[in-house]
């Protein structure tokens, strides 16, 4: 049997190490980590209150039937492993203010939520809808799960993309059809979701939008972590070997440039923690673990650019992204860094919905100094702020509620030290916070931490921090983006965020279905294909 090893433990990681395993290797695979996820970790954080849950990352489910095709390709339902519940609105859109926009739902109620804030806007939002859906029948359903290693894709889909204005910025794109500034930021934010600034983000993202009316916007009871632990059961059923705690120091390779083994950190070395990050995390490597281990193929679901920077010799860097990692001349554009505050609470906060989205006053000026100037803003901030109480009330002790919330922060590139500016970051989210969305928290908050980028480029080997890794814009799109078959090297395949289609959820699990294009079954008869299942009723 075949051995494939898999880096990485992140969605990408486990769903490519699932497909290897129906197209019948043998699959290990490793993560540096003490659980699953990469992103996705979860905390629980015992307390005298009792237990808080908080999802490290990701907590918004899209496009569901990509976690459901994986148990299927075992002949198995998702349904008896994980349960997924519809919630709405599926964002709350706070603005300065004071007034809100309850953001998808049914039409009807989209409909009911724009006329509030731009009279006669309905006719407006359809006709961008109509356009949003022929965006997503391209750039998702034709687009989101085939290779882009050779340039010839590019030639064949450029008429399409030409036709549906992709020259066209996402803020570009929705400027067309509304007149507001509120609805303009309404639809625009969704670039930022997977690290991309609205102004220079190609308006093929927009694709979002429809992806998340196509199938709705759900959650995972007992949080993304119940998703993670549903998928490592069925691939310990599977046969799939999980070692964790095991972190690959370099990729090795054969004379003809082909993979032949990867090399673990020894087992005595710890990892780096981060400032104020909790006891449980990260756990030390454990001992006995095999310092070198062969292999057919490699699937890394590290971070790309990290794994040409650290992993890999630079004289392997060939390809247009891959080469650019070690240029001067051309550098990459990297995402955001986050600055994360989890924290319970000790009152109930009802009337907060799960998915908030609090805007503050400025909002191009805060994305340019975010991505161009690196400047890190502490008054006027825009964050995402989580309730999976809301929604499932045993992730926190009774009478009490479990939140995080994101702070888009500039990366690492920018030179800030967060060791010393984490404190005051820290206070001053706390007290927006408490004037805006939470009343009274600096009352009420309990049992607080907080990781910054330099946990991502410590902790998850994310280069220069990044929360998302590269952003995606044109020149890093499609062909333009690391390829998902490593170029001159045999058997090295990218998975994650740094390649096609791009970073959340549904990209990253796109992008271990590329593989079913790039590597043959052992066994052909093994690989049926999947049909996405039909789209809820808008």
């Amino acid at each position: 049997m075949p051995k494939a090893i898999v880096i990485g433990a992140g969605f990408g990681g486990i769903a490519a190490a699932l497909r290897l395993r129906h197209k019948g290797y043998h699959v290990t695979l490793l993560d540096k980590q003490d659980q699953l996820g990469g992103r996705a970790y979860q905390y629980h954080r015992q307390t005298p209150q009792g237990t808080f849950i908080h999802d490290a990352g990701p907590t918004v489910i899209t496009a569901k039937f990509l976690f459901d095709e994986l148990f299927e390709l075992f002949g198995k339902k998702r349904e008896n492993y994980v349960t997924f519940t519809d919630i709405y609105p599926w964002y709350r859109i706070r603005f300065a203010d004071d007034t809100h926009f309850n953001y998808g739902g049914t039409l009807a109620q989209m409909e009911v939520e724009l006329e509030k804030v731009e009279p006669g806007s309905t006719a407006s939002f359809h006709k961008y809808l109509a356009h949003s859906k022929k965006i997503f029948e391209t750039g998702f359903t034709k687009l989101g799960a085939v290779p882009f290693h050779q340039p010839s894709m590019m030639f064949k889909c450029a008429p399409d993309l030409i036709r549906l204005q992709n020259y066209l910025t996402v803020w570009q794109l929705g400027s067309k059809y509304f007149k507001t500034e509120k609805l303009r930021r309404i639809f625009s934010f969704q670039p930022l979701l997977v690290g991309g600034n609205p102004f220079n983000t190609t308006s093929i993202y927009a694709l979002i939008f429809y992806l998340e009316r196509e199938w709705g916007v759900q959650f995972a009871m007992g949080g993304t972590g119940a998703i993670v632990r549903g998928l490592e059961k069925l691939m310990r059923e599977e046969g799939i070997d999980i070692r964790l705690g095991a972190e690959v120091s370099t990729i090795n390779l054969h004379p003809n440039q082909s993979v032949k083994s990867v090399s673990l950190l020894p087992s005595t070395t710890p990892h780096t923690p981060t400032t104020n990050l909790p006891a449980n995390f990260p756990a030390d490597l454990p001992p006995d673990l095999s310092t070198d281990l062969s292999t057919d193929l490699i699937v890394a679901n590290a971070d790309a650019p990290a794994v040409y920077a650290r992993l890999l010799d630079p004289k392997h860097a060939k390809g247009i992204a891959p080469r650019r990692v070690h240029s001067k001349l051309a550098p990459l554009k990297y995402s955001m860094g986050l600055f994360v505050l989890y924290f319970g609470t000790t009152k109930t906060y009802p009337n907060v919905a799960h998915h908030t989205i609090i805007l503050g006053e400025s909002y191009k000026e805060l994305i340019y100094r975010l991505f161009e100037k690196f400047d890190l803003e502490t008054k006027d901030l825009s964050v995402y702020l989580h309730r999976p109480t809301a929604t499932d009330p045993s992730m926190a002790p009774p009478g009490c509620e479990s939140f995080y919330v994101l702070v888009p922060v500039p990366n690492n590139q920018s030179g800030l030290n967060y060791a010393q500016l984490g404190p005051a970051l820290r206070d001053a989210t706390v007290a927006y916070l408490s004037r805006t969305e939470l009343p009274d928290l600096e009352k009420h908050i309990t049992d607080d931490f907080y990781v910054t980028p330099d946990h991502f480029e410590k902790n998850l080997n994310t280069h220069h921090g990044t929360g998302f890794s590269i952003q995606p814009v044109f020149s890093q799109s499609a062909y333009f983006r690391f390829h998902n078959k490593a170029p001159g090297i045999q058997g090295l395949f990218f998975v994650g965020a740094a390649t096609h289609p791009g970073a959340g959820m549904p990209g990253v699990l796109c992008s271990a279905k590329v593989l079913d294009h790039l590597i043959p079954p052992v066994t052909p008869t093994l690989v049926a294909p999947v049909t996405p299942p039909a789209a809820v009723p808008a």
